[in-house]
């Protein structure tokens, strides 16, 4: 087949994206394809490891909080399974992938994880997808035109909520999830405010700072108190005056006459 632009392309199964999205099937099918060149076995299953920012290197057009946000929900789903258990360092939180091949009718991997003896290579054709046979809407990515705006606001808040709660988990140990009503919410209308994610951050390392290790503040260490109407204006106020620089006291000369008028 010949392809519009010559270069490796990732396969994209029509039925794939009726379950889990245009992002989601192309996704797994990259995992599926790493699963089999995989030398990472564990629990009689094999496994791919890989960062963010390494998943980022086979899909250069999506960024690090969009493959955040594509795991988060694959996961969620069922069809991605992911830990960090089998890394040999704990402070090492780096995932381990694999796909729950048991949710796929039919498919060979469903009966348990099998060895490939001739991987396929890395170039393979595209099935070609055509959208208006798929319906609307597949994805959030086919919404109609007049939404679009209004999509991609919606985009940017949910990359800032992930990572604002990502980061609050991580400071404090907590697992608070993104799926919360009153966490959406409060970091939806401080975004809405005209506030950033480098605002949240800031807080949470103020407040993280002050009440981390004193028992009576930190169970306020929370979205509902940290993110809230009523206190994040303050917060965020409190972080800009701790960082204005403290004047020094202004320490008259000593002058000491007996040594002569050149002395000062």
């Amino acid at each position: 087949m010949k392809l519009l632009i010559e270069e490796e392309t990732i396969p994209l199964l029509p039925s794939l994206v009726h379950e889990v999205g245009i992002n989601g099937a192309l996704f797994l099918q990259q995992l599926h394809f790493r699963s089999l060149v995989s030398k990472n076995s564990k629990d009689g299953h094999k496994w791919v490891y890989k960062t963010y920012v390494d998943w980022t290197k086979e899909f250069t057009f999506w960024s690090t909080n969009t493959i955040r946000r594509i795991v988060y929900d694959l996961e969620n789903k069922g069809y991605l399974i992911s830990t960090d258990q089998h890394n040999q360092m704990k402070i090492d939180k780096t995932k381990w992938y694999r796909i729950d091949y048991t949710l796929f009718p039919g498919n060979p991997f469903g009966i348990g994880q099998i060895d490939c003896p001739t991987p396929p290579a890395a170039r393979v054709d595209v099935e070609q997808l055509q959208v208006s046979e798929l319906g609307k809407p597949i994805t959030k990515e086919l919404k109609e035109p007049l939404i679009i705006k209004n999509k991609k606001s919606v985009e940017m808040n949910l990359d800032v909520l992930h990572s604002v709660i990502e980061y609050l988990n991580n400071k404090t140990g907590k697992q608070f999830k993104t799926e919360n009503v009153t966490t959406r919410k409060c970091i939806n209308d401080r975004l809405s405010e005209g506030y950033t994610q480098e605002d949240f951050i800031r807080v949470i390392d103020l407040k993280t700072n002050q009440w981390l290790h004193l028992p009576e503040f930190n169970q306020y260490l929370r979205p509902a108190t940290l993110f809230s109407a009523s206190n994040f204006e303050n917060y965020v106020n409190e972080q800009t005056l701790s960082k204005k620089p403290k004047r020094r006291p202004l320490v008259p000369p000593v002058l000491d006459f007996t040594k002569g008028d050149d002395h000062v």
